[in-house]
């Protein structure tokens, strides 16, 4: 079998195993994926990676018929940051096959040639960790915000102490917590659980607002809201029983970004 054939079948064969066991019960779907890319940029080196991104993967990423693909910016201390890049496939297959199709692409070639030069002793990014998330039954599909507006993103990642835990708080979201999310103004734009990467199991997910007072307002609303006191008060329910550790991130959109 081909190298390129056999790793699209097992990323596929991931998905599927994800959806028919323990995951199908917490709702994986078989359609689209997303792949989430985080870059720890060196100091200095942002402009490199924004200029990589926006001039070479995103087109690349459209023409290979994968997107939209949301890049989005974590300030860190040192004139250093975090770049999260969020692709949108079609299929698990396509994440397998994107590589071999960018080595393919002389448009994607010529635009990331700076990117790609650059020496060992002058890195654009310390290294990239990368993961392959499968949406939830409550919303199989991403959510994309008006990228023409004002938006800041809060990414969340819910780790659990194992397979069981993660499946039942993902239950929770699919039969009652999503929807109260929506109410109180906690906008999601993904929901899904990680089938490939770090601090496994996790479920993450990604919210828009409109500015950070918009977001301080609809947590506030949610923490009082009477629907969510009533949800979290059932026993199987209990955040110690599923939760072990949270992880919040507010983001800022790159101007190229499509999500």
């Amino acid at each position: 079998m081909k190298r390129r054939s056999f790793l699209q079948s097992s990323v596929a064969a991931l998905l599927a195993a994800a959806a028919a066991g323990p995951s199908r019960a917490a709702g994986a779907t078989a359609g689209e994926v997303y792949e989430l890319k985080v870059y720890t940029v060196r100091p200095g080196k942002q402009p490199v990676l924004d200029g990589y991104l926006s001039r070479a993967f995103l087109p690349a990423v459209g023409r290979a018929g994968a997107g939209p693909v949301g890049v989005f910016v974590e300030e860190l201390t040192g004139n250093a940051a975090k770049v999260y890049v969020l692709v949108v496939h079609p299929s698990a297959d396509h994440v397998a096959a994107l590589p071999a199709r960018l080595a393919a692409d002389a448009d994607y070639q010529a635009a990331a040639k700076d990117y790609l030069a650059a020496p060992a002793a002058d890195p654009v990014y310390v290294r990239i960790e990368s993961s392959l998330l499968a949406p939830i039954a409550g919303m199989p599909r991403l959510a994309k915000p008006d990228a023409t507006k004002p938006r800041l993103l809060n990414l969340r990642t819910y780790e659990s102490h194992n397979e069981r835990a993660a499946a039942k708080k993902i239950e929770m979201f699919n039969t009652g917590e999503l929807a109260i999310f929506r109410r109180v103004g906690l906008t999601p734009v993904f929901f899904a659980a990680s089938v490939v990467g770090p601090a496994m199991p996790n479920l993450t997910y990604m919210l828009v607002f409109p500015d950070d007072a918009g977001r301080t307002a609809a947590w506030g609303r949610f923490r009082e809201d009477a629907g969510w006191k009533k949800l979290r008060a059932i026993p199987e329910y209990a955040d110690k029983e599923l939760v072990s550790r949270i992880t919040n991130r507010v983001l800022t959109p790159a101007p190229y970004s499509e999500i």
